[in-house]
């Protein structure tokens, strides 16, 4: 009974991305937000499925259906800012018009709730929740929501929403983590900690309740990107060398390694 019901939520989903006028480039960021965040929830039953996948979201590491499935002290606003609808911070908006698309990390071609699922593993460290599972369903049926007016142009570059941030243009091998870790200490101590452990809702940047080595994060120019576009939270201010340099002096500290087949949980 509840595999029908979130069936029919996440096909109703689907069908809620209308096409729109959007200000988009392929794998790129847009130059103008042109669609509005949504506010009303759809009615009845998938407005609550709505509602639950944004409570998730919010909430991932203690909600009593994703907990089983974090292994770490991050929700997923730890990235995605504001529940996925800050436009500069791995935004969620308009990402489902975006899927199905191939990944070259998988080598194969995915869904958006496989991008999701994915994500348990690598930058939450946990188990993968089942396909079609509440939980599941929910976030991808929350980020369809968001995705609602934004045309649907499945992306050739990988998983690319049309607010997705496009990389930095510096040499990822110029990274100097030396030159990072004062800039870490001035810039990014106050809300992370001198042990990167992160100070009261401000999450773990590195150690055991931070995202493993399997992680977008965990590559320099991800991060650096990122870090460019959204921190320090509030005032992003760095320039593109700062950011790259903190990324690597960030990512030169010691996480947890990424073995696929101790993250995968078991078919529904």
């Amino acid at each position: 009974m509840l595999k029908a019901v979130l069936g029919r939520a996440l096909a109703l989903a689907l069908m809620i991305v209308p096409a729109g006028a959007v200000s988009a480039q392929e794998g790129g960021a847009v130059k103008s937000l042109a669609v509005p965040i949504p506010t009303e929830l759809p009615p009845g039953e998938l407005g609550k499925m709505v509602a639950l996948g944004r409570d998730i979201v919010n909430n991932t590491g203690t909600h009593p259906l994703s907990r089983p499935y974090v292994g770490n002290s991050l929700n997923c606003t730890s990235c995605h800012l504001d529940g996925g609808t800050n436009p500069k911070a791995l935004s969620f908006l308009g990402a489902a018009s975006a899927y199905p698309t191939f990944t070259p990390r998988e080598k194969q071609t995915i869904t958006l709730e496989d991008r999701n699922l994915n994500c348990f593993m690598r930058s939450m460290n946990g188990m993968r929740p089942p396909n079609g599972s509440e939980v599941s369903v929910a976030i991808s049926v929350y980020i369809t929501w968001l995705s609602e007016g934004y045309p649907v142009k499945m992306s050739l570059k990988g998983p690319f929403g049309p607010n997705s941030q496009p990389s930095l243009k510096i040499d990822p091998a110029t990274a100097d983590a030396e030159r990072g870790k004062p800039l870490y200490a001035s810039t990014c101590i106050v809300c992370h900690a001198s042990d990167g452990a992160g100070v009261g809702k401000f999450p773990p940047l590195w150690g055991p309740k931070s995202y493993n080595s399997g992680a977008g994060l965990s590559q320099n120019l991800k991060l650096a990107t990122f870090l460019k576009n959204a921190m320090p939270l509030g005032n992003p201010n760095l320039s593109d060398k700062d950011a790259l340099d903190i990324a690597a002096y960030v990512n030169a500290q010691p996480r947890p390694k990424f073995v696929l087949v101790e993250h995968l949980g078991k078919s529904k």
